[in-house]
This record gives C-alpha cells, structure tokens and sequence, in this order.
C-alpha cells in the first residue's frame, strides 16, 4: 500500500511539474511575442517615415535580427535619406538580388550593439572633446559631434547627417532618425 501512495503521489508530482512547466512556457512565449511586437523592426514598420528602411531590412533579412531580444541603437534613414542617393544607389538598385551583400553592409552600419540613448551620446561626445568615434555591427566606423544642440553624424566618406528625432524606444533597442544614409568606404 505504502509503494502506491508512493507511486500516487510521484504521479501528482510529475503532473504538478508538468504543469508549472507549461505554464511557464506560455509565460516566456507571450514576453517573446509582446517583444515582437515592440521590437527596433516593428516600432519602425509603424513609422510611415521609414517605410524604406523597413523594405531595406527585409530585402537585407535583416528583419529577424531587430526583432529578436537584444540590445541595439539604430541611426535610422528617412524615407527622404533614401531619396537623396545617387541613382546607382537607389534603393531600387541596392534591392536587387545581385546587391543583397551590398545592401546588407549598408545597414549593418547603421546599427550599433547597445543601447545609446542621446543622453549617453551627448555624455560621450562632451567626455571626447566634442567628437565621439564608435563601432558599428558592420565593424566600421561612425562619429558623432555636436552642432550646436543636434547630434551628427560623420561616416567614413566624411557626409554628415543630423540626428532628427531620437530616443524612440522599443523592446530591443532605440532608434534616432536621422536625415542621410550612412556611407562607408
């Protein structure tokens, strides 16, 4: 009798752990979804102004990685920025398949690993002696000065473009909008 409570009781057990577990799987896939749905790629897509960049992500597939957890600044290009790009950079032309790779480390020199916040990179470009150099996820190089109160930027091809709204949060992250795409050599 002795081995069946045992027995019995094992059983609840498991069913109890069984149950804890699920729930809890439920708990974790509800958080993921709702950071989805707050993610860099989702706070962007609800942004008619960068409408371009969210295409150029996808054709980058780079969609997945701003989605998912993780911790990054995006210096995000306005419609208008696309705009501005030379015909044989247009974002017609960098979507074609043949200029996927291209495309790709384009963007990738835009996002930065971390959050930095306008605060922080104000902090920082006063604590540089007015310009702050930092690294993207691309492995090149951006740096940020004051002019005035706004924030810019300089890219590798020495073009400056102005951060125009910033500290947009999302679940992953934070994006400044700025005026220009970034260039690198």
């Amino acid at each position: 009798m002795d081995a069946n409570k045992k027995a019995m009781e094992e059983k609840v057990a498991m069913d109890e752990a069984n149950v804890k577990a699920r729930e809890m799987k439920m708990k974790e896939e509800a958080k993921q979804k709702e950071m989805m749905a707050t993610s860099i790629t989702e706070v962007a897509s609800n942004n008619q102004e960068l409408s371009t960049l969210v295409s150029a992500v996808k054709a980058a597939d780079l969609d997945k990685m701003l989605s998912e957890p993780g911790s990054y600044t995006v210096f995000a290009p306005s419609n208008n920025a696309f705009e501005k790009l030379p015909k044989n950079m247009s974002i017609a032309e960098l979507g074609k398949p043949d200029n996927k790779e291209l495309l790709t480390k384009i963007l990738q020199y835009h996002v930065v690993s971390g959050v930095i916040t306008s605060d922080k990179l104000v902090e920082a470009i006063n604590g540089a002696n007015g310009k702050y150099t930092f690294t993207t996820v691309g492995g090149k190089e951006l740096t940020a000065s004051l002019k005035g109160e706004k924030i810019t930027l300089k890219d590798e091809k020495r073009n400056k473009t102005e951060v125009v709204l910033g500290n947009v949060k999302a679940s992953n992250g934070v994006v400044h909008v700025i005026n220009d795409v970034l260039l690198m050599k």
